[in-house]
């Protein structure tokens, strides 16, 4: 069905692993497609709650595709920019997806490489992995990555990154928080991602889901009334929901909500 990525669902977990290991898995208008449409499918199948992005080969993603980008510079500012709205669409759709989504870094990422470790909600990558913020190299900017990057390492360690462009590694992408952990190897790197998805689909996933738009919606926001009272609403829509009353039933009971199986 795909050419660039390679698609499962095992017991609960959706695996997207991008596969143009010869390009470094550098993005091209074909693997922006395939993974955004891939990122929707898997969102809405009912049988998924809980997302991995990996890599094949032996870098996570290398950026723009130099061979996209010279065609890009032949193109039109309007057709540029369709290209870049598809492009934040993909992010987007990964920073929203309803599911938790996992990035598991076993290699190098640059520019909108970095991009989609951000747009993740848990990333963990091997010690031997680096990242670059590369874009003013070539002339350009890291826009549209922009608002998870910087939701992720942070304004003043973007400033730094974005304007030098250099190169960092595994153990300052964790530091400044790109990354969640850092292990030894790829072996390791499997161990990790295991025990979080464990551990994810131990909770329910309308919880999850709902969580993920809580932190969206308070993150960056003063203390208002608004505030407050949106996060009421929140709780009380939660706590009456089917989902809800069951995990309370078995917490008061002493056994597994029903939303555990093959425990």
């Amino acid at each position: 069905m795909y050419q660039s990525i390679l698609t499962e669902i095992d017991r609960g977990i959706g695996i997207i692993t991008l596969n143009r290991p010869e390009r470094h898995n550098a993005f091209d208008e074909a693997l922006i497609a395939e993974l955004s449409e891939a990122i929707a499918v898997i969102s809405s199948e009912p049988a998924v709650r809980v997302v991995v992005i990996s890599s094949a080969g032996k870098s996570f993603c290398a950026g723009a595709d130099l061979n996209w980008m010279q065609r890009a510079a032949g193109l039109s500012g309007e057709e540029n920019l369709r290209d870049a709205r598809v492009l934040a669409e993909l992010f987007r759709r990964i920073a929203q997806c309803p599911k938790p989504v996992i990035a598991r870094v076993q290699g190098p990422a640059y520019g909108g490489g970095v991009g989609l470790v951000a747009a993740c909600d848990i990333a963990i990558a091997t010690l031997d992995a680096q990242f670059s913020l590369s874009e003013v190299k070539l002339g350009i900017i890291p826009a549209v990555i922009s608002p998870h990057v910087i939701g992720a390492i942070g304004e003043r360690h973007a400033r730094r990154y974005m304007l030098t462009a250099e190169r960092f590694s595994a153990a300052e992408a964790y530091r400044i928080g790109l990354l969640h952990e850092v292990v030894t190897d790829e072996s390791g790197l499997d161990d990790a991602v295991g025990k979080i998805t464990e551990a994810l689909l131990k909770n329910s996933p309308n919880a999850l889901t709902e969580c993920k738009s809580l932190v969206a919606a308070v993150a960056g926001k003063s203390l208002t009334a608004e505030v407050v009272e949106d996060t009421a609403q929140r709780i009380t829509r939660v706590r009456t929901s089917p989902e809800g009353r069951e995990g309370m039933s078995a917490f008061l009971e002493k056994r597994k909500p029903n939303w555990i199986t093959g425990n």
